[in-house]
């Protein structure tokens, strides 16, 4: 067939694509046929190599598994294709269209395929969608925005995400690569689902997650409909290929949810209605956009919130966050806590430490002082009220279990060097008093402290 005649007349880059019928299930080769002038000056620019007709399409395009299921759905189905995708890896953005060609041979499919890469994004063409896709995601974006909850906001998202897709089980999933570690922020299964992510996403499954990113080659997705996909994820990804058979997995979709160059986590759906793949790829392509940003701005609130509540050096919530707790109790009949206690720390010889050893020893005994005390008191929260001064916050306990936690406290510090406590405790039944428990918490303290100096006299006179 000669294309020639009908390239000259696009002005955009264009070409046509051939793609080679071997069985319903499997295609060979993809190749460009012939290119418009706007095609070949970009390859040659691109590559610095001429465009050669008939070349396989690789040397034109990058390798894509999604591009090669555009080219097979247009020029073999016979569906006319179009997207709008964000090539991350390249910082581009590309516009996409494919219009099916008739072919005169019965195992040869032909499209002509018109393309247009820019540097930003361009909003216009990022609506442009399927009036079914763009209710979709409008939808998403306002249960995003409506809500001051946004883990609710996640969970409800992620359930429509099922929905769209048919699956069997959706996914959001985000990295840590400080930490090297995975975690599950959402999850969806239907009732036929065997068994929950959240089970099997630990420390160890992030070398699987982390090297998603070599697997994707640069594409915006990865999308397993068939055993065709799946031979190809077995050559990219063996291990995360065995991991997939052993989980019963016949189709997944998988896009990576990113802000710039950083990869914020992965959403996927596994065993997802294939007949709708173009239609899912559509939605969620937009969707993880806007729910990229939504993630990252949570995440710096999460970040100011903690750097808000937490004693920088210590580690253990400040003196601000200990007053909303204290603060919270004292409107009488309001979040009435029962069966808790008041424990007031001290630290003895600090001052000391800072005058003759200097204030980098006193960090590390306020540091170690804190780590007995998160310690002894597992599960509970401690606070720094300043200087030396903890304060520990006992709930669902006893007067004799606050007063072993308070005797472990003291034998776990034996173990440092200098750590010392003066300790008070008090146990109440219930808040409505909490300034009295406060006041006995701290008087008892101050006991403990006397009862230290006297115990210590060389100490008492180096303080002066």
């Amino acid at each position: 067939m000669a294309f020639d005649e009908i390239l000259k007349k696009y002005k955009t880059k264009t070409c046509v694509l051939s793609i080679e019928k071997i069985d319903e299930d499997h295609y060979g080769n993809i190749r460009v046929v012939s290119g418009n002038k706007a095609h070949c000056d970009d390859i040659l620019n691109l590559t610095g190599h001429p465009f050669v007709p008939g070349c396989p399409y690789e040397m034109c395009f990058p390798k894509d598994m999604n591009f090669e299921d555009f080219c097979y759905r247009c020029a073999i189905g016979g569906s006319p294709m179009h997207t709008y995708v964000n090539l991350y890896q390249m910082g581009l953005w590309l516009n996409m269209f494919m219009i099916p060609l008739e072919s005169d041979q019965e195992n040869m499919g032909y499209c002509i395929y018109s393309y247009e890469v820019t540097p930003q994004a361009d909003s216009s063409r990022m609506s442009d969608l399927s009036g079914e896709a763009a209710a979709r995601v409008l939808e998403t974006c306002i249960k995003l925005r409506g809500t001051t909850d946004f883990q609710k906001s996640v969970d409800d998202v992620i359930v429509d995400i099922r929905d769209i897709c048919g699956a069997d089980a959706c996914c959001i999933l985000l990295l840590d690569d400080e930490e090297k570690k995975c975690s599950v922020l959402a999850e969806a299964r239907s009732k036929s689902a065997k068994q929950s992510v959240r089970e099997h996403i630990e420390k160890s499954f992030y070398p699987i997650a982390s090297n998603w990113k070599n697997t994707l080659r640069g594409s915006t997705c990865i999308i397993i409909k068939d055993a065709h996909d799946m031979e190809e994820i077995k050559k990219r990804d063996p291990m995360w290929h065995r991991t997939l058979l052993d989980f019963e997995i016949q189709s997944l979709v998988l896009f990576p949810i990113k802000r710039g160059e950083v990869t914020l986590g992965y959403i996927w759906a596994l065993n997802f209605n294939t007949e709708n793949t173009v239609k899912i790829k559509e939605t969620l392509e937009l969707t993880t956009f806007f729910l990229a940003a939504e993630i990252e701005n949570h995440e710096l609130m999460e970040r100011l919130r903690i750097l808000s509540t937490i004693d920088m050096l210590t580690g253990v919530y400040n003196r601000n966050e200990m007053n909303n707790r204290i603060d919270a109790l004292r409107v009488p009949g309001t979040n009435t806590i029962y069966n808790f206690g008041i424990v007031f720390v001290d630290m003895n010889g600090l001052k000391r430490i800072n005058d003759n050893e200097g204030h980098p020893a006193g960090d590390l005994l306020l540091k170690n002082g804190a780590n007995v005390l998160q310690n002894s008191f597992r599960g509970h929260d401690v606070y720094r009220a300043g200087g030396d001064e903890f304060m520990v916050f006992v709930t669902e306990t006893s007067e004799a279990e606050i007063k072993e936690m308070c005797e472990q406290a003291k034998k776990n510090a034996e173990k440092f060097d200098n750590v010392s406590f003066a300790m008070g405790f008090c146990f109440a039944e219930n808040s409505n008093n909490i300034v009295d428990v406060l006041k006995t918490a701290d008087e008892r303290m101050y006991e403990d402290k006397e009862q230290y100096y006297q115990n210590h006299p060389d100490i008492k006179r180096r303080l002066g």
